[in-house]
């Protein structure tokens, strides 16, 4: 079953070529994405890499966390599952209060 892995402090450099090379060297690489900001388009500095085993995952982490790359010392666990977002709605935590 494939793992995903969250990889960070990458360079604003860093492509996803990149990753997949990198992260090749510890086993197949089924997908590899780096989070673009919306507004800039550039790199935010993270991005995700998918392994195609629990094995191979565990030894890209073992291999990769704090691996310096680009300049950079990485930060690679496995990745957390999304969290469902809100619909944008702020509540402020209280109902309405009436005054009389």
């Amino acid at each position: 079953m494939a793992t995903n892995l969250y990889i960070g402090n990458l360079s604003f450099e860093t492509t996803t070529p990149d990753l997949e090379t990198l992260f090749g060297q510890a086993g197949t690489v089924t997908s590899a994405n780096i989070i673009m900001d919306r507004d800039t388009g550039r790199s935010r500095g993270f991005g995700f890499v998918e392994m195609g085993s629990a094995s191979e995952a565990q030894a890209a982490i073992k291999q990769f966390d704090g691996y310096e790359f680009q300049g950079r010392a990485l930060k690679v666990n496995e990745a957390k599952p999304r969290e469902p977002r809100s619909g944008g709605h702020r509540s402020s935590g209280g109902g309405h209060e009436r005054r009389w």
